[in-house]
């Protein structure tokens, strides 16, 4: 397993070693000793999500807050999606930055996403399966989102917004600004 720092601290993207030979593929999706090895970093996972869409499906922008702010491992089983990652640590030097990357079933690769971030992602081909581990168990008292297209933060969606299908509680959620008033 390779791990590689992005541009925003403590958020990490993971490219597994991927075996494959004439019956398939095999690679390990996470180790928690390599993990803390490479970054330093201690996790555990308390839970794990999945959830299939359809192209053009956007979820989010999402976060938890307070005592129940996670950590999330996220990845693609099939299809794939456009991920983003939304630094909202207020003392953080990449406050308001965010990272994009192509999450596939054929990249294999992964992302790890701090507490203290907002994410989401855009489904790019139909019947995607999106998995992601949490580290702290859901609260629905607790949730919080930014409004995806915010111009603050100018994510490139990669498709035309006119494709989107978006949760009536996603079209709703407030912008970057009013999480620091």
């Amino acid at each position: 397993m390779e791990i590689e720092q992005t541009y925003l601290n403590d958020c990490y993207l993971i490219s597994p070693r991927v075996f494959a030979d004439s019956r398939g593929t095999f690679f390990e999706s996470f180790n928690k000793k390599k993990f803390e090895e490479l970054t330093g970093h201690c996790v555990e996972f308390v839970q794990d999500n999945q959830s299939t869409s359809q192209k053009g499906v956007l979820r989010g922008l999402h976060f938890q807050m307070g005592n129940f702010a996670q950590a999330k491992l996220v990845r693609v089983i099939q299809g794939s999606v456009l991920d983003v990652a939304v630094d909202i640590r207020p003392q953080s030097e990449t406050l308001g930055q965010h990272f994009s990357l192509v999450l596939s079933a054929e990249n294999n690769k992964q992302l790890y996403i701090p507490q203290g971030f907002a994410h989401g992602f855009l489904v790019l081909e139909d019947d995607t399966i999106f998995s992601y581990k949490c580290d702290s168990y859901y609260n629905k008292a607790s949730e919080g989102g930014i409004i995806y297209n915010d111009k603050s933060l100018n994510i490139d969606w990669k498709l035309p917004e006119d494709a989107f299908v978006i949760s009536e509680k996603d079209k709703e959620l407030p912008t970057f600004e009013t999480l620091f008033k």
